[in-house]
């Protein structure tokens, strides 16, 4: 009966959400809109403008996209409204998660929010500029309104002569250089009182990596005078009159000690004298000598720097081996001979559990649109040898279905399942040449893995793989991550095989060259640049792996000819490259601009006629051009016959080209959207007879590439983002037998939808 009647509630608009409501209260419905007023030749910052947004974002009763609106079906003030809030059973629970008590306007005291207002514009040299609000009652309902708020906007402030420190202290020498350097004391800048605390701020920490260790922002003042020109201020930086001497004071790293012991305490102390520390090591613990000594950035008689002391806590928190990490900092009553102050730095770890077991089951999503339910589990060992040494042993399996229209994969042919297990040593350091550049700020790491791995695609083939890799990963600076793999080696074999898949092999033999079994021995460096900071991020990785390069040059050294091969097996022969470029727009208010451009190429030669299956590019599905499926478009031009049994193997290529662009923006809690432009496909760098039309041509380039748009729906929980995509073709690269550049022969045809865990990009 209760769910009944909350059905019947969506029906209700009309009914009344004010009828409990005290004698003069008036229900808050939202911001009507912001109107600013600007005076010619003037423009409001955008960043003001968020601030502004900022003050007055108070949520109405079920904001449907706050401040601004509000969804027309309240139910939550209209159960609050006409349920008893006495009520058991069913519908007490009911009214327990539903009922929303009302946001009133007198909670959200827009007298306040336009105060708010004028001090943002005044911190923000907008002195000549004012605030204001109207409420706005509904016609219908007295007890309902919104607010109008209006901004009065004059030109800005700016800053005019900026007058340094001056003294002959070492303290006031660096401060003055300091201010001279900074990008924001400068004339003709608009007036920002943030941005004149962010200067003292960036100036303190700079003399806090200098030794000064107990300065503080507020011991530097600005002077401000604006009675000389009209909308300029002049400023003047000048010492407090209050600075402790202690933070006059440069200090120098005396000791360092650092105190390791186990998960469980106490224990016996063994005190070992290193050179950059005094170790503690309370025993029985399992831990190298060397192993925190090199974590360490403090060092002994040099200035005391706090970026020292963070660099340390991040290093020694990448080893995943500790429970707790704490460090303090201790004054010592002596001084350097040259009258500098000295502090002593301790260092507090307590180890954690070495094994860690982790067991999921989860649901999978991959960029080829197969998604399905999904079993890992794994035992670590993050301490194997003392030294930070993580041993890990994964097993997973899962079943796969593929999304996305195309009637080849409605009777699930080409669902699967596959089972793997892979055994990795990561080791936290660089087991590399010298000359490898490198930082020792950073946590720097060699890999050795095994890995197996079985996939079988019913009615067509059983395939397994094996494979070896030794990897190293290490950061040049603190946006570059460098990857390198002198070794892999990758074996596939198919097992058992249908007539299907053999009749599909014998219709293309350059398919079934790329599904012989074989072994690929790669060599590969990636390189990965993140500038995540600011409004706008931008991410680039690139990616080059050349494949039996090495095993050609000792066989041919040995004198062998004919067909290369190793352990009795050709082996493949390749040249692949790919680069990928994902830049963000912050917009403010929570939506965001985001685009993705990738191009990729491979090429066979050699032992080789063709670049492995597995190494192929394709096109389409969740992470790709939303519009079409996985493996439906492409290469070039070609497009094989409806309900071909080739189709899903024919479209693949060796260059390929892509492009997203997608606007995200927020709805309801949780709950994100979306709206997207997908463009790109896969060609051929060598002809192919049995595949007319796939090899890349720049002249076609453009009229080739496949074109969709769309629209999604996020739950983005942060740690958990699930969403659903629909995507809508514009453009197929193949002849549909429809003219123009909208060529989709139907509209409903043209829709594919994609429900996938994660961004695509």
């Amino acid at each position: 009966m209760a769910a009944m009647t909350v059905a019947a509630a969506l029906g209700a608009a009309s009914c009344s959400t004010t009828s409990r409501l005290e004698a003069g209260d008036v229900l808050y419905t939202g911001v009507k809109k912001v109107d600013y007023r600007q005076a010619d030749s003037v423009k409001i910052d955008a960043n003001v403008q968020d601030q502004i947004f900022e003050a007055i974002n108070v949520k109405p009763n079920n904001p449907l996209y706050s401040p601004y609106y509000r969804t027309p079906l309240p139910i939550g003030l209209w159960v609050y409204n006409h349920w008893n809030p006495n009520s058991k059973g069913l519908k007490g629970w009911l009214y327990r998660k539903l009922a929303s008590q009302p946001v009133l306007i007198s909670r959200v005291r827009p007298e306040a929010r336009v105060k708010m207002i004028n001090t943002l514009l005044s911190n923000n040299g907008y002195f000549s500029s004012s605030a204001a609000y109207t409420l706005n009652y509904s016609s219908k309902n007295k007890r309902k309104a919104s607010v109008t708020y209006s901004v009065n906007v004059g030109k800005p402030y700016t800053i005019g002569h900026v007058t340094y420190l001056e003294g002959g202290t070492p303290l006031s020498q660096l401060i003055d250089s300091m201010a001279r350097a900074d990008s924001y004391l400068r004339q003709g800048k608009r007036y920002c009182l943030d941005s004149l605390n962010n200067t003292r701020i960036n100036i303190t920490n700079k003399l806090r990596d200098k030794g000064y260790y107990y300065f503080q922002p507020e011991y530097l003042q600005y002077e401000a005078d604006s009675s000389l020109v009209k909308g300029v201020i002049d400023l003047r930086l000048v010492k407090s009159a209050n600075i402790p001497n202690m933070a006059m004071v440069q200090y120098y790293t005396r000791r360092v000690t650092a105190t390791v012991e186990s998960s469980d305490g106490g224990g016996t102390p063994d005190t070992l004298q290193m050179r950059n520390c005094t170790l503690v090591k309370m025993m029985p613990v399992k831990i190298k000598d060397d192993l925190i000594p090199s974590c360490l950035s403090s060092k002994p008689g040099r200035p005391f720097k706090v970026g020292s002391m963070d660099r340390t806590q991040l290093r020694l928190s990448r080893l995943g081996i500790f429970n707790s990490i704490n460090m303090s900092v201790t004054p010592v009553d002596s001084v350097t001979p040259e009258g500098n102050g000295l502090l002593d730095l301790d260092v507090k770890c307590a180890l954690d559990k070495p094994l860690e077991v982790k067991f999921e089951v989860q649901g999978t999503s991959k960029s080829n649109s197969f998604i399905g339910p999904g079993l890992e589990t794994s035992l670590t060992h993050k301490n194997l040898m003392g030294g930070g040494e993580q041993l890990s042993w994964n097993l997973n399996a899962s079943y796969e279905w593929q999304t996305g229209k195309g009637s080849s994969y409605k009777n699930s042919d080409l669902n699967s399942y596959e089972f793997g297990s892979d055994v990795t040593l990561a080791i936290p350091r660089l087991l590399a040449p010298r000359f490898v550049d490198r930082s020792r700020r950073y946590l720097n790491w060699t890999r050795a893995s095994l890995s197996a791995s079985i996939m079988n695609r019913p009615n067509y083939f059983k395939m397994a793989q094996f494979g070896a890799k030794f990897s190293w990963e290490w950061h040049a600076n603190k946006k570059s991550l460098n990857q390198f793999t002198p070794f892999k080696l990758t074996y596939s074999k198919v097992i058992s095989k249908t007539a299907a898949f053999d009749s599909a092999m014998a219709a293309n033999p350059a398919i079934a060259q790329s599904f012989k079994n074989t072994f690929i021995p790669e060599m590969e460096y990636s390189y990965t640049y993140d500038n995540s900071f600011g409004p706008n991020n931008i991410t680039w990785s690139s990616t080059i792996t050349e494949a039996g390069n090495l095993f050609a040059g000792i066989w041919e050294a040995c004198g062998s000819k004919g067909t290369k091969r190793l352990f009795g097996t050709p082996f493949s022969q390749f040249v692949k490259a790919q680069t990928q470029l994902v830049w963000s727009r912050n917009l403010g208010g929570g939506k965001s601009l985001v685009s993705r451009v990738f191009i990729g190429a491979a090429h066979a030669y050699g032992n080789s006629s063709q670049v492995p299956y597995s190494e192929q590019f394709y096109i389409g599905g969740a992470n790709s051009v939303r519009a079409f499926t996985v493996r439906t478009i492409g290469p070039g031009s070609y497009h094989p016959a409806e309900q071909s049994i080739n189709a899903y193997y024919d479209q693949t290529g060796t260059f390929k080209f892509e492009t997203n662009w997608e606007l995200r923006f927020p709805i309801l809690g949780y709950f994100k959207g979306a709206v997207f432009v997908d463009a790109g496909n896969v060609w051929l760098l060598k002809d192919d007879a049995l595949r007319p039309g796939g090899q890349l041509k720049l002249k076609n380039f453009f009229d080739e590439l496949a074109v969709g748009t769309g629209v999604g729906l996020r739950f983005d929980m942060s740690m958990l983002v699930v969403r659903a995509d629909v995507g809508v073709g514009i453009h197929a690269p193949y002849d549909t037998g429809k003219r123009g550049y909208y060529n989709m022969t139907r509209f409903k045809d043209s829709l594919a939808l994609h429900i996938a865990i994660g961004y695509p990009f």
